[in-house]
């Protein structure tokens, strides 16, 4: 499939009401197709946005789309136009002899009612013309919410597919000794900033996973000594508990409508089956019956199946199946044992965790097991989370003494380090924010 830019987007308003958006008048021509193998990165030229945030919001944005590994932000220095107003025409000759292919200009300023206003234009180098322009309006505290989404809309311009920057990032902050280490619940932005802690770190959390229509996610708790599933209103701090189950709980994950959770009990027999919950009724469906480790549950996009790990062959391999149980049906048949199989948002791939070899690794397969492609390979790596665009993935690796988060594209060549302040592990990927 060829990706070309699209007409501009339609008016339209964000988080409600904290961040409005405008179009302004473009043509799009420049493409960037990101289903090839291998994409060489496009130069891109930012300079600073005007006014006193605008250097601020442009580095955010420079970061992001170099963070991506489809973009090459060209080095400031090397620029001949001085950008001094940023909604007229540039000199296209002075941006084609340091091979920009596209060039942003922007400007950030304060409205009377104390928002902020922050616009950019696109351009296209080569082909002498406006590809986009937007404006936002927002508060003091959406600042970087800004930057992302103006990357966002500069990613999908060019590519045709969907950006992922304006996401955030659950997961288990890690601190103290190795024998004695505190695990909170925290959010972040996908960059790593904006680091918020959503539980005090007295008892042992795991497994946290996004709502896929709300801020909200579901994690697992020790705090009374055996794991129960709670749900989180990640903007309220309301908690509620999904189910007191006898045994063990794992890996409790939402169902593409959020109206279910699917999670692995383990019973008195000792046998580990998968089970969802209805959130509305509270009545529960047992979807696996065997006497092997089923574990691991993630649906489809479209809720039709689950893809889960069963060691009922001997080992750990990935099975799919009907989100009823039916059809169960084993999909890899490489050496090593699977884990951690978590369907993409497109549909069209699942990620995974192998061992093998003496080594962690982390893959993608096709829907039916064909197509394996190990894109990421280490001592200590596992728990795959996709961006909501299908095309990166993170995930953690335990390196140095602990676990750190780590992102890798489809390519397995643009692989980043997420910073944070601690230990980092069992990252979950927001859907984009609204």
């Amino acid at each position: 499939m060829k990706a070309i830019l699209k007409p501009l987007l339609m008016v339209a308003a964000m988080a409600m009401g904290m961040i409005s958006v405008a179009t302004l008048p473009a043509r799009a021509t420049l493409e960037l197709n990101v289903n090839r193998g291998n994409v060489e990165p496009m130069p891109i030229a930012i300079p600073d946005f005007q006014g006193e945030l605008g250097a601020q919001i442009s580095e955010i944005v420079t970061a992001d789309l170099k963070r991506s590994g489809l973009f090459a932000p060209i080095d400031k220095a090397a620029f001949v136009e001085k950008i001094t107003n940023p909604d007229a025409a540039p000199r296209y000759e002075d941006w084609k002899v340091i091979n920009a292919q596209a060039l942003v200009t922007g400007s950030v300023s304060k409205e009377a009612d104390g928002r902020i206003r922050a616009q950019y234009r696109l351009w296209d180098i080569f082909g002498n013309t406006q590809l986009a322009g937007e404006q936002f309006f927002a508060n003091d505290a959406n600042q970087r919410r800004v930057a992302h989404i103006i990357a966002d809309a500069i990613y999908e311009k060019i590519t045709g597919e969907k950006g992922y920057f304006d996401t955030r990032v659950v997961f288990i902050d890690e601190s103290g000794a190795k024998n004695a280490r505190k695990k909170r619940l925290a959010i972040m932005d996908q960059d790593g900033a904006n680091v918020r802690y959503l539980s005090d770190g007295r008892s042992i959390v795991l497994t946290p996973r996004f709502s896929p229509n709300r801020q909200e996610i579901t994690y697992m708790s020790y705090e009374s000594g055996q794991p129960k599933v709670y749900l989180l209103q990640i903007e309220t701090g309301q908690r509620e508990l999904v189910g007191n189950f006898p045994g063990m709980t794992f890996a409790p994950r939402f169902s593409p409508d959020g109206q279910k959770v699917i999670m692995s009990l383990l019973r008195d027999d000792g046998n580990s089956n998968i089970f969802a919950m209805d959130l509305r009724s509270r009545s529960t469906t047992r979807l696996t019956n065997s006497t092997a480790i089923d574990t691991s549950p993630s649906y489809s996009p479209d809720g039709s199946q689950v893809v889960f790990t069963s060691d009922r062959g001997g080992r750990a391999q990935i099975y799919v199946m009907g989100a009823d149980g039916s059809g169960q049906t084993r999909i890899s048949f490489g050496d090593g044992v699977y884990s951690t199989p978590v369907w993409s948002p497109r549909g069209d791939l699942i990620a995974f965790t192998k061992q093998t070899g003496g080594e962690f690794q982390i893959g993608v397969m096709k829907t039916d097991g064909s197509g394996e492609r190990i894109l990421s390979s280490g001592f200590q790596q596992e728990g795959p989370t996709w961006a909501p665009n299908g095309r990166v993935l993170m995930f953690f690796r335990d390196s140095a003494g602990g676990p750190k988060l780590v992102s890798v594209d489809l390519t397995g060549r643009n692989e980043q380090s997420i910073p944070t302040s601690n230990f980092a592990s069992d990252p979950a990927w927001s859907p984009l924010l609204e």
